[in-house]
């Protein structure tokens, strides 16, 4: 059963899902109130800032693209400088339209966990054997340090319980072993600090070097749990005040006021969780009315997903990154499932078929989005079989989604992804099997490692998600379906932004704690209810998936023989 408070109708409405935001598109509202709070996020590909009000409501956004180097297979790069560049302008092109700065009461930042190379004038520090100083970060997704992860692990080390038992080649002490083995001189000699690009957006716009803890914690693999801190590192909580605010260099550049209170920064997912998880339930028929929040499960859905479960006292889930305490909620243990490729897995198999050009033309005479084009074609094909739901076409269709890896709850990133099914057909309605079944396999994803969590401690029991793909209501109600859980949409989709804000709104004083803050600026939007007629159906499907997953491991086994 589906329910869309806005929008009536199974599928009703579906909305392009964007990893990378409206790139330089600029919102402008009167604006009648005399406390706001601005949140700054970088994505992966781009760098948006909102304007968010006391009750946390989006008043103006803005955006700016964000390059990327990418070569070889696994390496990705940006720049610091460009970053930092964009971050000023899009925010100075919403505070130019606000006539007292000071009603500006507090900004707070996230960003992605990409590593930050910097030297001891705060500029950047190549890495990459090209030597170019402008691209001296090396991005979440990259995974160059493969091997050394698989050296950390084999050390069997007491920290490694506290990422689900492995490393992964996506956090920061991987990372670093690479560039001391690969680029001693080029890179590690001359390198200062290496920070989480979190950390870098604070320090530009405090001139504090103050850590976060999210990112100690979550990629540095600090025990936020310790009492002894590490020596010489003076780390904050999210949302906590960070030195004097905005320095008059920064608050120049981006058209506030000078003191203007910072708070502690968060990794994207993470301030995605904030915006999203704490909404008040009252009153909606969900499983987790009336129970605490360590009842739900954040989905921040882009260009990757992350699984964001907190709990009160720390819970070991075998493949799941965590228990990290104080890394999302302070106070609060969190457990970080997560799909390494989700948005970027849908674009890539959809972009390269054969057909998408045919869809894209489709689209534009339409005045409409590619992906609002594809999903008419998948209710247009349903609806002409005769098929109860649109899950039904992808029936002997099969995708294992891990084409960059398993982050969870397999945690193996050689693994790659399979697809069963094919024939020599291409077509638009080839294309939408493809695409209903890339759907299925990303949601099937998500059930294994909710599964996982529960049978380790967790009683998740609805999911609450966020991001681009969130705004995909195929993609929503894909998950309610398979995973047999309520999906509940934000009242204001740009939930990261939402909880960067909620960071300022800290910091500036006016909430006491993240978690109030959080209750009063956050809100549910529309639901999506599992059809448990197709339980069934989803039920064999995820056996299929298992059974691609054993496959491939079996295939593996065979190669590797020696004999």
């Amino acid at each position: 059963m589906f329910r869309h408070n806005k929008h009536g109708g199974t599928l009703a409405r579906f909305k392009l899902h964007s990893t990378a935001g409206l790139h330089g598109q600029v919102v402008s509202y009167v604006f009648m109130m005399d406390s706001y709070y601005i949140g700054v996020d970088v994505g992966t590909s781009s760098v948006r800032a909102g304007l968010v009000s006391s009750n946390g409501r989006l008043i103006d956004y803005c955006s700016r693209p964000l390059q990327i180097w990418h070569y070889g297979s696994d390496y990705y790069e940006q720049s610091s400088k460009e970053i930092w560049t964009n971050v000023c302008e899009v925010v100075k092109s919403i505070s130019d339209k606000i006539k007292d700065k000071k009603t500006v009461h507090g900004m707070g930042f996230d960003a992605t966990c990409s590593l930050v190379a910097l030297n001891s004038n705060g500029d950047g520090v190549p890495v990459n054997k090209f030597q170019d100083p402008n691209r001296n970060i090396i991005m979440w997704l990259d995974h160059r340090a493969i091997k050394q992860a698989e050296l950390i692990n084999n050390t069997g080390h007491e920290v490694l319980r506290y990422v689900g038992g492995a490393l992964s080649p996506e956090m920061q002490a991987a990372k670093l072993l690479w560039l001391r083995e690969n680029l001693p001189r080029v890179c590690w000699n001359e390198t200062s600090v290496f920070l989480d690009l979190p950390e870098y957006l604070t320090y530009k716009a405090t001139d504090q070097l103050t850590r976060s803890m999210c990112s100690l914690v979550c990629k540095f693999n600090y025990m936020g749990h310790e009492t002894q801190k590490p020596a010489g590192v003076k780390a904050a909580e999210p949302g906590e005040h960070l030195g004097q605010g905005l320095t008059k260099i920064a608050a120049e550049q981006m058209g506030l006021w000078e003191g203007c209170p910072v708070g502690c920064s968060l990794i994207d997912a993470h301030a995605g969780g904030v915006g999203v998880i704490g909404a008040d339930a009252s009153g909606s028929g969900l499983p987790c009315e009336n129970q605490p929040i360590t009842n739900r499960l954040a989905l921040v859905c882009g260009t990757s997903t992350c699984h964001m479960a907190i709990s009160e006292k720390p819970m070991f889930v075998k493949g799941v990154w965590g228990p990290y305490y104080s890394a999302m909620v302070p106070g609060l243990w969190l457990n970080e499932g997560g799909q390494s490729a989700t948005g970027k897995l849908i674009d890539h198999l959809v972009e390269n078929h054969p057909a998408y050009r045919e869809v894209q033309e489709f689209a534009k005479t339409k005045g409409t989005s590619t992906y609002e084009e594809l999903n008419r074609v998948v209710i247009h094909l349903s609806n002409q079989k005769g098929l109860m739901n649109p899950a039904f076409l992808a029936q002997h269709f099969h995708v294992f989604p891990d084409f960059h890896g398993n982050r969870s709850p397999i945690a193996d990133p050689n693994l790659k992804g399979m697809i069963c099914g094919l024939s020599l057909t291409c077509d638009i309605e080839n294309l939408a099997v493809l695409y209903v079944a890339t759907m299925q396999a990303l949601a099937h994803g998500t059930r294994h490692i909710v599964q996982s969590m529960n049978a380790s401690g967790h009683d998740i029991n609805t999911l609450f998600l966020c991001g681009g793909l969130s705004k995909n209501s195929l993609f929503v109600q894909t998950h309610a379906d398979i995973t047999g859980m309520p999906c509940v949409l934000p009242r204001e989709s740009e939930s990261i932004l939402l909880g960067a804000a909620i960071l300022g709104a800290c910091a500036s004083g006016h909430y006491g704690t993240i978690q109030e803050a959080m209750k009063k600026m956050t809100a549910i939007g529309d639901i999506y209810l599992p059809d448990d007629r197709f339980k069934s159906f989803h039920d064999k499907k995820y056996k299929v998936y298992h059974q691609m997953l054993k496959n491939q491991d079996e295939y593996r086994q065979i190669m590797d023989d020696q004999k």
